[in-house]
């Protein structure tokens, strides 16, 4: 078996931690959606993923025509981007999501997400 970066063990041990949290434990099923982030070194995006069905219900991300603007920093972007998730999911009938951060720490842009979703009308 092919040895885990360390990377890879803290986006499983984040994920792990989510299911746990989000299980109903009567019907033993995931109860909301998650919201996934993932940041590069010039963009950031964002997913709304339905694990049951293993779908994808809503997605935006600075490079998205909506989220581009000429001047501000990587958070203004990042809080934009929010914003525009928590848009694209009420258009999708979602309005309560379980907040996946991976292996990124909650901090700087991915933060800057979280709280344009919470501006946005996004319960987690």
């Amino acid at each position: 078996m092919k040895a885990l970066t360390a990377a890879q063990r803290r986006n499983f041990r984040t994920r792990n931690k989510i299911r746990l949290v989000n299980v109903d434990r009567v019907k033993n099923r995931e109860t909301r959606p998650r919201l996934s982030v993932h940041r590069s070194g010039r963009h950031i995006y964002a997913q709304i993923i339905d694990d049951i069905k293993g779908l994808t219900l809503a997605a935006a991300s600075s490079m998205d025509s909506d989220a581009k603007f000429d001047k501000g920093t990587n958070k203004d972007a990042a809080t934009k981007v929010g914003k525009l998730i928590a848009e694209r999911a009420k258009k999708a009938g979602v309005e309560k999501v379980v907040f996946d951060r991976g292996r990124y720490l909650y901090h700087g842009r991915v933060k800057a997400v979280a709280e344009g979703a919470r501006e946005g009308g996004l319960n987690f």
